[in-house]
C-alpha cells in the first residue's frame, strides 16, 4: 500500500504509539477550533521521537510533506500520535505520523491527520552526521 493511502480514515493506525495528549482551550484558533499548527507541532514531536531513536541522537526537522487534514479536533479530545520510519538515508530519516482523536464521551477513535516528516541527524556542531549503517529502512 502506498503511504499516501493512509489518508483513508477507515484504516487502523500504523506505527508505534508515541504521544497521547488532550486538546485544551488554549490550543484553539480564533474560531474556537483546535489550531492546525498545534496539531502539526504535536506530530513533529512524535516524528522527532522516532527519528531520534533511529539516529541515536539529535535530529532537526527539514521537511513536512503530504500533510492531510481529514477531520477536526475539538477541545477535550484525546489525541494519539503514531509514528513509523518509512525511509532511512545516510543522514536523514523520513517518518510517517498519524494523529487520531477520541472524543471524551466516546470509545471510537478516528484518524484526523497524516503527514510525512523528514529529519536530519545532526552532531554537536549542528551539521549533518551519518546515521549508523546498521539502521535500515
Amino acid at each position: 500500500m502506498d503511504d499516501h493511502d493512509r489518508a483513508d480514515p477507515d484504516l487502523p493506525p500504523q506505527g508505534e504509539p508515541v504521544i497521547r495528549t488532550i486538546a485544551m482551550p488554549s490550543d484553539t484558533n480564533p474560531e474556537g477550533d483546535i489550531f492546525g499548527g498545534w496539531l502539526v507541532s504535536q506530530m513533529d514531536l512524535a516524528g522527532a521521537t522516532v527519528a531520534f531513536r533511529l539516529a541515536k541522537g539529535r535530529c532537526a526537522t527539514v521537511a513536512v510533506d503530504g500533510m492531510t487534514f481529514l477531520r477536526p479536533v475539538s477541545v477535550g479530545d484525546e489525541v494519539s500520535l503514531y509514528g513509523r520510519a518509512i525511509k532511512v538515508g545516510r543522514t536523514s530519516v523520513q517518518v510517517m505520523v498519524e494523529a487520531w482523536r477520541r472524543r471524551r464521551d466516546g470509545e471510537a477513535s478516528n484518524r484526523v491527520t497524516v503527514g510525512a516528516f523528514t529529519y536530519v541527524a545532526i552532531g554537536q556542531d549542528r551539521r549533518p552526521r551519518p546515521i549508523s549503517p546498521a539502521v535500515g529502512g
